[in-house]
């Protein structure tokens, strides 16, 4: 059942009849039907008549390799990513990423991305990440024995960076405009495997949104059925696209007979997809305000989350920096922590206060320790504590 990869090749995701080879992962967008204004990202073929549909009966577990027949081929060893729990949280549910090993959903999209490292023979991984991104890719390049260079920013939380640093990565804070060019002179000079962006709308790894395919396998499985709507934060969209595109294969199998909508939760200090998807644009620019939601603060959108909003039906929600507050809080008080950023896809359905007809899923994808400010801040010493002090 769990057998090798079953992946073709690529395809554009803008103009399907673009098709080349599985490998090398195209890192720089589709080469045919990108513009110098916008790129297009990569989608993964497969030759599902092979598939088991018995793959579906498993219990969901850690471990990607459980799901590759439906992966890119999977060389780099696993950390235990994937098998998250999915928590009853009133009228919906929470799927709790933060469970993973580095503590954030990008341990799916990092096994599946220094995979491709390996197979295609890179010296070393480079990412461009200020959080999650970057500690897990470190973590997984050093499990797969690569080298990783993390170019981050002055303004991602020092614990963060400490996360990052204790994988032994290179980890170099650099202006946020210079993170990009860096990246890609890295590539370029060096053959390191990049990880992240490096195109002017966002195409990412090729292969990265593959790995957040299984949140859809394990959430079909959890639930018995699939869910009416999904809730996502969102920064880039990979996260969005891939949970679409899992559901849109349990389609294609025939193992369900429908696919959930999609909600895009952005901040409302930047929100690229909601732009793109109310101007009927491919993928848009914007420009941002503040927030505290780093993990998903980016000016630059891609088609992917356009794609997964649009063809499920669904909608882009922005949030406030307060709504996920709000959100964060109610979701500690039940024992859940998550980061700020964490928090949008909770955020976004209550910001919308809508019904739907089946379970509704919140996607919850980082630790609070990720936060800006945490630990930085002292607390008061109770030098002679009566009852009362200790009373909630």
């Amino acid at each position: 059942m769990n057998g090798p990869s079953l992946a073709l090749r690529q395809r554009s995701l803008g103009d399907p009849s673009a098709e080349f080879p599985l490998f090398p992962p195209l890192t720089r967008g589709c080469p045919k039907t990108s513009t110098d204004d916008l790129a297009f990202p990569l989608d993964i073929v497969y030759d599902y008549a092979k598939v088991d549909r018995g793959l579906f009966e498993q219990e969901p577990g850690p471990d990607l390799a459980r799901w590759s027949p439906l992966l890119p081929p999977l060389d780099a060893p696993t950390l235990g990513e994937g098998g998250t729990p999915l928590v009853p949280f009133g009228d919906v549910y929470i799927k709790d990423e933060s469970r993973n090993p580095t503590w954030s959903h990008k341990d799916r999209l990092n096994r599946v991305a220094v995979s491709a490292a390996l197979a295609s023979g890179a010296p070393g991984v480079v990412v461009a990440s200020s959080g999650n991104h970057g500690a897990s890719a470190a973590a997984y390049a050093a499990r797969a024995g690569l080298p990783a260079i993390v170019l981050t920013s002055a303004g991602s939380p020092p614990a963060v960076q400490s996360f990052v640093r204790a994988y032994g990565a290179k980890v170099v804070t650099v202006p946020v405009e210079r993170r990009w060019p860096l990246l890609r002179e890295i590539v370029d000079r060096l053959g390191y495997h990049p990880v992240s962006n490096q195109t002017v709308t966002h195409t990412g790894h090729p292969f990265g949104p593959e790995g957040y395919k299984t949140i859809a396998y394990e959430l079909f499985l959890q639930l018995g059925e699939v869910p009416a709507a999904v809730f996502t934060p969102t920064g880039y969209a990979e996260l969005l696209y891939g949970v679409w595109k899992g559901f849109t294969e349990l389609l294609l199998l025939g193992v369900t007979d429908r696919a959930p909508r999609m909600f895009s939760c952005e901040t409302a200090a930047g929100g690229p997809h909601a732009k793109a998807l109310a101007a009927g644009l491919p993928a848009a620019i914007v420009e941002l305000g503040p927030t505290d939601a780093y993990g998903i603060a980016g000016t630059v959108g891609g088609h992917r989350g356009v794609v997964a909003v649009r063809d499920s039906g669904g909608e882009a929600v922005l949030v406030t920096d307060e709504e996920m507050r709000r959100a964060q809080r109610e979701l500690a008080r039940a024992g859940l922590w998550q980061e700020l950023s964490g928090t949008a896809g909770l955020a976004g359905h209550r910001r919308l206060r809508r019904d739907f007809a089946g379970p509704v899923v919140c996607i919850a994808t980082s630790s609070g320790f990720k936060d800006l400010g945490v630990g930085g801040e002292p607390y008061p010493v109770l030098e002679d504590p009566t009852l009362d002090d200790l009373l909630p």
